[in-house]
């Protein structure tokens, strides 16, 4: 057994001795989710976490990819994802965090098709490469903000969030315009977010952007101007 096998049974395992049958069915209705639930939730899961990753160590890119997918692939519980996402941003595997890790992280947007995976996966995952590698990965967003899968386009908008004064405001915009004819509820309201987020750094740019595009749904308008005071100026 290889280094990225130990690990994912390792954490299966783990998942396996908290499961509580409960609080997966409580889990399972709030997410809506068609996959069923150990029942960990996430400060256990996240102590398993520390604990699985300290003792199972990978030595090379390649186990580390490989045990991310083997446990994002073969997930039979939720939080067998919720690991893959843990692990695919662990600080052991910082010197991993590069373009080349955008293929891995857009199949986990397209098939987790969630937002509890792909806002984590876009913001803390997708978002940090873009900041590190601008040249290449703007016009990978840029592409995005227009795809047909709607997840990749929440991403576009998204990936941005926390990003304050490293905001690309071209890049903001343009995702949002692509989107916000849209009537899908994620798209509105990750519109919203990523506005109401950057308004915390640069206030009067998110007044006038909103005010310059009147398209923008009741929704994506709350949102954004949620900590600026009043409605659609």
């Amino acid at each position: 057994m290889d280094d990225a096998d130990e690990l994912v049974r390792a954490a299966r395992s783990g998942l396996a001795e908290l499961a509580d049958p409960v609080k997966a069915a409580h889990m399972r209705r709030y997410l809506k989710s068609e996959m069923d639930f150990r029942g960990v939730y996430k400060p256990e899961r996240a102590k398993l976490a520390r604990r699985v990753f300290a003792e199972h160590p990978l030595p090379d890119r390649e186990s580390f990819v490989a045990a991310v997918l083997a446990l994002w692939r073969e997930a039979a519980f939720r939080e067998e994802r919720y690991l893959a996402i843990d692990l695919s941003g662990h600080r052991a595997y910082a010197r991993f965090q590069d373009h080349t890790l955008m293929p891995l992280y857009e199949e986990m947007i397209v098939t987790g098709a969630w937002w509890d995976y792909v806002d984590d996966v876009a913001i803390h995952r997708v978002g940090p490469i873009l900041r590190a590698d601008r040249e290449r990965m703007t016009p990978v967003l840029r592409r995005w903000a227009h795809d047909e899968d709607k997840w990749r386009r929440r991403t576009a908008v998204i990936c941005q969030v926390t990003a304050k004064a490293d905001t690309d405001r071209d890049l903001l915009a343009s995702a949002i315009e692509a989107n916000q004819d849209d009537r899908d509820f994620f798209l509105r309201k990750g519109i919203g977010w990523a506005l109401r987020d950057y308004a915390r750094t640069e206030p009067d740019w998110v007044r006038a952007f909103v005010e310059a595009h009147p398209a923008l749904s009741p929704l994506s308008v709350r949102e954004a101007l949620k900590h600026l005071g009043g409605g659609r100026p």
